[in-house]
């Protein structure tokens, strides 16, 4: 007898195409998914809890330096260092920032090579942070050449420079008025010129010198054209720089990204602006 149009197919009908029993999913199955589920939540929950754990050390150190500074509630005083403390902890310290209006308030550190103030902090322990460091090659104690560079960690945290990677907006750029930079000879105060991202393996970044002031002027004219922020007036200014702070940290934004935040004595800024 032909089977109704109307019924549905033996493969569709309990039991599967041969008409037996409905297949069961193993009893131990249910047991593996929830023990690895378990697995992937106890291995975030320990991956959080370790980056804070380094986070937190991190912050402890930052804290215990910022102990051996007296900032002013007023920004155009200089910081006030206590450099033998500081020195009683790595003699290698050279200078003091500070960048009013952020969270940027730092020792800053001069190694041998550009690797070991990475993840080395000032008491010689491993910090997820390291320490804000003067680029190796730069005189000591900075300042000295067309170009100083001073790099930090672009931390998740908002610490370090992380304030330095937010300024290739306009917007929070305008909010920078001054930049410390302290020394045990001389306090300097600068002005920022201009912002802007690059990549790790733009060698140009780190030119220090220049054959000659022409030379160096033509750079920073260059770095005016290409920034994502600046002063304005930022192309006189540039042209009446004798030297410049360059503060160079990571910049997520694309891979092995760079920003970059210039600035340039405060006198000389002004000068600039007054021939305008």
């Amino acid at each position: 007898m032909a089977r109704p149009r109307h019924m549905a197919p033996p493969s569709a009908e309990p039991g599967g195409e041969h008409g037996g029993s409905r297949r069961r999913l193993p009893r131990w199955l249910p047991v593996a998914l929830l023990c690895a589920a378990a697995v992937l939540i106890g291995s975030a929950a320990w991956l959080l809890s370790d980056a804070f754990a380094k986070y937190s050390a991190q912050d402890a150190v930052n804290a215990e330096l910022q102990a051996h500074v007296t900032l002013s509630d007023d920004p155009s005083e200089a910081p006030l260092v206590d450099w033998a403390a500081l020195e009683a902890v790595d003699p290698r310290v050279c200078a003091w920032l500070e960048v009013p209006g952020t969270s940027i308030n730092y020792p800053v550190y001069q190694g041998e090579d550009n690797e070991y103030y990475l993840n080395t902090t000032a008491e010689g322990e491993w910090g997820i942070g390291g320490q804000v460091f003067l680029d190796c090659d730069n005189a000591n104690p900075g300042l000295v050449d067309e170009q100083t560079i001073v790099y930090g960690h672009h931390l998740q945290n908002g610490s370090m420079f992380a304030p330095v990677a937010e300024l290739a907006d306009q917007e929070k750029f305008d909010e920078i008025g001054l930049i410390w930079y302290v020394t045990r000879e001389s306090a300097t105060q600068l002005a920022p010129l201009l912002c802007y991202r690059t990549v790790g393996t733009d060698e140009s970044a780190r030119t220090l010198t220049w054959p000659s002031e022409a030379d160096f002027h033509r750079a920073l004219l260059g770095l005016v054209d290409k920034a994502q922020a600046k002063a304005e007036g930022a192309s006189s200014m540039a042209a009446q720089a004798s030297r410049v702070l360059t503060l160079s940290t990571c910049s997520y934004e694309e891979d092995n990204g760079r920003t970059l935040l210039v600035s340039l004595p405060a006198g000389e800024a002004a000068k600039a602006r007054a021939e305008l």
